[in-house]
């Protein structure tokens, strides 16, 4: 019973600092380029397929939506 309450104390201080580490999140960088994920224009991905026309015209869809001055009608 005792070496079973040691062993579970031990695994909940394991637990514990292994919470306390920190990792780097720095970006993958060599000396005049970077070499991680490049980003993407925004219509290049989903319903868009690369139309940049009809992405902007669903952001000033969303952005009439959104604004309180002209879905009050004042």
């Amino acid at each position: 019973m005792r070496s079973a309450l040691i062993f579970v104390a031990a695994l909940g201080c394991a637990a514990l600092i292994s919470g306390c580490g920190e990792l780097a999140q720095t970006a993958q960088y060599k000396q005049g380029e970077y070499r991680g994920k490049s980003d993407g224009l925004p219509w290049e991905g989903g319903d868009f397929k690369g139309d940049k026309v009809a992405w902007e015209k669903a952001i000033k869809a969303r952005n009439s939506g959104q604004n309180e001055y002209a879905r009050l009608g004042n």
